[in-house]
C-alpha cells in the first residue's frame, strides 16, 4: 500500500524544483528556505562534532544542502549572511579528513558565492592559497589552482584590478623570500607564469617574484625562475596568437546567413545569428585597437647587473654551491645569464673564464655552451678577455684531424662569438681559418666562408690582400674601416637619403640662404586654416620691426670663410706634397707631373669619402629641413628604391641586406644550439634508412632533430591534395574528370565526336552562359 507523502517531504526530495522557484519568486518561497537553511545548520553542527563518523546518508544530505544555499544565498542575504563563513571554517579545519566529493563542492560553493557578489576576491584567495600551499592531496592542489587563476582572470577581464593584483603579488613574493629552500615556491612561480602567458600581469612586480624565485635555494623553483625569462614572452606571444585565431574561426557570418536563409526560421536560430554579429563585431573593435605594450621581463629587471652577478656566485662559480642542479639545469641558468650579459651589454668578466672548461668537443651539450658563449659577448667586452675562448675554440673543434661536424660547429661558434665583438680575433688566426673555406666537406665550407664574409665587412685590412674582394679592398684603400675597428666603436645615426637631397641641391644649384627661405613659400597654404592645428603665426611687434637677417658683409664673410676650410680639407686630402709651400706654380717636369698626377688619382677615393662627410655633416647640423625639402626626401627616397629594385642592382641589394641582418641581429634574439650546429647539418650523410624514408615522403626517423616535412620530396600537387583532404575539402573538376572511368567517358567522347558544326556552336554558347552565371549552380 502506497503511503501519502507530506509536502514537506516532496520539498525534501526535490531540492532543484525550490531552487528553480525561489529563483522566480523569492518573496513567496522564503518560508521554505528558512526550513532547510534550519536544517542545513542542524546537520552541519552534528559533522562538527564529529566529522569523520558521519554516515554517508549525512554527508550525501549536507552536500546537496550546501549546493541549494549556495545558489539561493543571494536571494536572502540577510538569513544566509553567515553561510560563507561557515564553509570556510569547515575548509580550513577539516580539508585533510573531509570527504573528497564534500570538499570539492565546498570549493566550488564559495566560487559561485564569489561570483554571486557574497564575499570578495581578496576573501576568496586568502581562504584557498594557504590550502593550496598545505596540502597533500594532489586533486585538492589541482582544483584549487585552477580556481585562483581564473578567479584572477575574471576580476581583470573589464578593467585591471591593481588592489587584488598587488596583494596576490606580494603573497606569492613573501612565499618564496621567507623560505627559500622550501619546495612551497613553486606554487608561486606556477602562478606568475600562467597569469604572465595569459596577460593578466604584466608589471615589474611580478618580475620580481620570479627574480626571487631563479636566486632561491630549491632546484625546481630555481628552474622554474630561470625558464620563465628565457620562454615566458615567447609563450606569451603564442597564447595571444591562438586565441586571436580560435577567435576568427568561432564565426562564419556568411555561413550563418546561408543556414539562416535556408533552415527554417526559428527564434533559437535569430538569437545565435545576433549573438555572431555581436562578436563580429567586438574582435573587429580588437582589432582596431592600439596594441598593448608588451614590454619583455627580461627588460623590467630593476637591476640586471646585480641579478646577473648573484646567479653566475650562486649557482655557477662555487665548486660546492647551496643548490644541487644538474648539467640540463646549469645550462639554463648559464643561458639565462649569457641573455642578461648579452641584452643588457653587462660587465661579467669572471662569466668568460668560466666558459674555458667546457669547451670541449668531448662536453655534453657542448654547443649550447657555444651558443651561450656567444650571447654573452658583445662589443663592450674587452677582446683580450674573448681572445683565449677563440684560440681555445679554434684549437680543440678545427683542425685536419677534427671530424666534420665538429669542425663546422667549432668554425660557427667562432663566427657568432665575432660577430659581435670582431676584435677577439687576431690577423694570424683569422688567415688560418679562412684557409678551410677550401675544404671538400660542405659544411666547414660554408662555416670558414660566412667567417669570410664577416670580415670582408667588419676586418678587411686583416685579410690577406686576394681574400678580400673587390667592395672591401676599395674601403680598405679608403680608409673607411679604420674607426671600426676602435675598441667601443658606435655607429652614428643619421637621416635616411641626406645624402641624396645633397646632391640634388648641388645639381640644381641651391645653396644659398634664398633658396632655403624659398622652401617656406606657400606654407601657410599647405597647412590647416586653423591657428590651432601648429601652423606659423604672424606676430606683430609693438615697436620697430626687427631685422634679424645677416648683413652683406657678413654674409661674405661667412661665404669666404666656407670657401677656406674646403680649400684647406682638400689640400690636405691630397698631400702636402702635391701643394707648393708657397702657394705658387712651381716648374715640373713631364715625369715628376704625371707621378703627381698618379699619388692625386689614387688618393682621390680618400679625399671624396671626406668631402662627402663633411657634406652631410654640413647640411644635418648647419640648416633646417624645409616643408619642400622633406617632400623632395621622400620623393628621392623613393626614386632610390625603384632603382634598387632593378635586376642589375637587386641582387647586390640583397646581398647586402643579408649580411646587415646577420650582422646586427636583434640584441631579444637568442642564440641557440641550433645555431650553431646549422651548418654542420651540412656535413651528415644519410643512411640507407634516411633515403628510403625521405623518398616516401616520411621525414626522418623517431629522435632526429630536423623537421620531418624539410625533405618532403612529393610534387607541389601531392602536397596540395594532402592538404585539402586534410581540411575536408573536395578535389577540383578536372582531378575528378581526369580519374573518371574510361568507359564511363567513352560514350561522351563518341558523341563529341559526330556533332555538327550548329551543335558544337550550341554547345560552347551555352559554356560561355554557364560561366557568366557562375556554373551550374549559378555560385556568383
Amino acid at each position: 500500500m502506497k503511503r501519502k507523502v507530506g509536502a514537506l517531504e516532496k520539498v525534501d526530495a526535490d531540492l532543484p524544483n525550490l531552487q528553480h522557484k525561489i529563483k522566480v519568486d523569492p518573496i513567496s518561497y522564503q518560508e521554505d528556505f528558512v526550513n532547510q537553511y534550519g536544517l542545513y545548520t542542524s546537520i552541519h553542527e552534528l559533522f562538527l562534532t564529529s566529522p569523520t563518523t558521519t554516515d554517508d546518508t549525512g554527508l550525501v544530505r549536507l552536500r546537496d544542502l550546501i549546493d541549494f544555499i549556495s545558489h539561493t544565498a543571494d536571494c536572502y542575504p540577510k538569513i544566509a549572511g553567515s553561510f560563507p563563513n561557515d564553509l570556510i571554517k569547515l575548509l580550513q579545519l577539516h580539508h585533510a579528513t573531509l570527504d573528497p566529493e564534500l570538499r570539492d563542492k565546498i570549493v566550488g560553493s564559495l566560487v559561485l558565492l564569489r561570483k554571486k557578489d557574497m564575499i570578495d576576491s581578496n576573501t576568496l584567495l586568502n581562504t584557498l592559497w594557504p590550502l593550496l600551499v598545505s596540502t597533500p592531496s594532489k586533486s585538492l592542489r589541482a582544483l584549487l589552482y585552477q580556481k585562483i587563476v581564473s578567479d584572477l582572470r575574471n576580476s581583470n577581464s573589464k578593467t585591471t584590478n591593481h588592489k587584488l593584483n598587488r596583494s596576490m603579488q606580494t603573497t606569492c613574493y613573501n612565499l618564496i623570500a621567507s623560505d627559500p629552500a622550501s619546495p612551497k615556491g613553486i606554487w608561486a612561480v606556477k602562478l606568475t607564469r600562467e597569469l604572465w602567458k595569459r596577460q593578466v600581469w604584466s608589471d615589474a612586480k611580478a618580475v620580481s617574484i620570479m627574480e626571487i624565485a631563479a636566486l632561491s635555494q630549491e632546484a625546481k623553483v630555481v628552474t622554474g625562475g630561470v625558464r620563465f625569462f628565457l620562454g615566458g614572452d615567447q609563450e606569451r606571444e603564442e597564447a595571444a596568437d591562438e586565441e586571436s585565431d580560435q577567435e576568427e574561426k568561432n564565426i562564419s557570418m556568411g555561413k550563418l546567413r546561408h543556414q539562416a536563409g535556408i533552415n527554417k526560421k526559428t527564434a533559437k536560430r535569430d538569437n545565435d545569428l545576433r549573438a555572431a554579429a555581436k562578436k563580429v563585431k567586438r574582435n573587429e573593435k580588437k582589432k582596431g585597437a592600439p596594441h598593448p605594450l608588451n614590454f619583455s621581463a627580461l627588460h623590467l629587471l630593476h637591476d640586471p647587473q646585480g641579478f646577473a652577478e648573484k646567479l653566475f656566485q650562486q649557482h655557477l662559480q662555487p665548486s660546492q654551491p647551496k643548490v644541487r642542479l644538474n648539467l640540463e639545469q646549469k645550462l639554463f641558468v648559464l643561458q639565462l645569464v649569457s641573455r642578461l650579459v648579452g641584452l643588457h651589454k653587462l660587465t661579467l668578466i669572471p662569466l668568460y673564464s668560466y666558459f674555458l672548461k667546457f669547451l670541449t668537443p668531448r662536453q655534453p651539450s657542448v654547443t649550447s655552451f657555444l651558443a651561450s658563449l656567444a650571447q654573452a659577448t658583445h662589443n663592450l667586452v674587452p677582446p683580450d678577455v674573448l681572445e683565449p675562448l677563440v684560440q681555445k675554440i679554434a684549437n680543440e673543434f678545427v683542425s685536419e684531424a677534427a671530424a666534420a661536424q665538429v669542425a663546422s660547429a667549432g668554425l660557427n661558434g667562432i663566427r657568432e662569438v665575432c660577430v659581435r665583438q670582431p676584435l677577439a680575433m687576431n690577423e694570424t688566426l683569422l688567415q688560418d681559418l679562412v684557409q678551410y673555406r677550401k675544404s671538400k666537406d660542405k659544411g666547414v665550407q660554408m662555416a670558414a666562408r660566412g667567417l669570410l664574409s664577416l670580415y670582408r665587412e667588419v676586418g678587411a685590412e686583416m685579410l690577406r690582400k686576394r681574400d678580400r674582394g673587390r667592395d672591401a679592398a676599395m674601403k680598405v684603400r679608403s680608409g673607411e674601416m679604420d674607426g671600426a675597428r676602435r675598441f667601443g666603436h658606435v655607429e652614428e645615426g643619421g637621416i635616411e637619403g641626406l645624402e641624396l637631397l645633397e646632391k640634388w641641391k648641388e645639381e640644381q644649384g641651391q645653396e644659398g640662404s634664398e633658396d632655403e627661405a624659398a622652401g617656406w613659400d606657400n606654407w601657410d597654404a599647405r597647412s590647416d586654416s586653423s591657428e590651432s592645428s601648429g601652423g606659423w603665426v604672424n606676430v606683430e611687434s609693438e615697436g620697430e620691426e626687427i631685422d634679424i637677417s645677416d648683413s652683406e658683409d657678413e654674409r661674405e664673410k661667412g661665404a669666404e670663410k666656407k670657401r677656406k676650410m674646403e680649400n684647406a680639407r682638400v689640400k690636405k686630402a691630397v698631400g702636402k706634397e702635391n701643394v707648393d709651400e708657397d702657394d705658387k706654380p712651381a716648374e715640373k717636369t713631364p715625369a715628376k707631373l704625371e707621378a703627381s698626377q698618379r699619388a692625386t688619382a689614387s688618393l682621390e677615393p680618400a679625399a671624396a669619402l671626406k668631402r662627402e662627410e663633411a657634406r652631410v655633416s654640413t647640411l644635418a647640423t648647419t640648416r633646417i629641413l624645409t616643408p619642400a625639402d622633406l617632400a623632395k626626401l621622400q620623393e628621392l627616397r623613393q626614386s632610390a628604391a625603384v632603382t634598387a629594385s632593378l635586376p642589375s642592382a637587386k641582387r647586390r641589394k640583397l646581398q647586402q641586406d643579408a649580411a646587415a641582418k646577420t650582422a646586427a641581429r636583434h640584441a631579444d634574439d637568442a642564440v641557440t644550439a641550433v645555431d650553431i650546429e646549422g651548418l654542420a647539418k651540412l656535413s651528415h650523410k644519410a643512411t640507407k634508412e634516411e633515403k628510403v624514408r625521405m623518398a616516401k615522403g616520411l621525414g626522418l626517423p623517431n629522435g632526429a632533430t630536423e623537421d620531418a616535412g624539410a625533405n618532403d620530396h612529393r610534387s607541389t600537387t601531392a602536397r596540395r591534395k594532402e592538404k585539402k583532404a586534410a581540411e575536408g575539402k573536395s578535389t577540383t573538376n578536372r582531378e575528378k574528370a581526369r580519374k573518371k572511368n574510361f568507359l564511363m567517358t567513352l560514350g561522351k567522347a563518341k558523341r563529341k565526336g559526330k556533332r555538327s558544326l550548329g551543335e558544337t556552336a550550341k554547345v560552347l554558347k551555352a559554356h560561355v552562359e554557364r560561366g557568366k552565371r557562375g556554373g551550374r549552380r549559378g555560385n556568383k
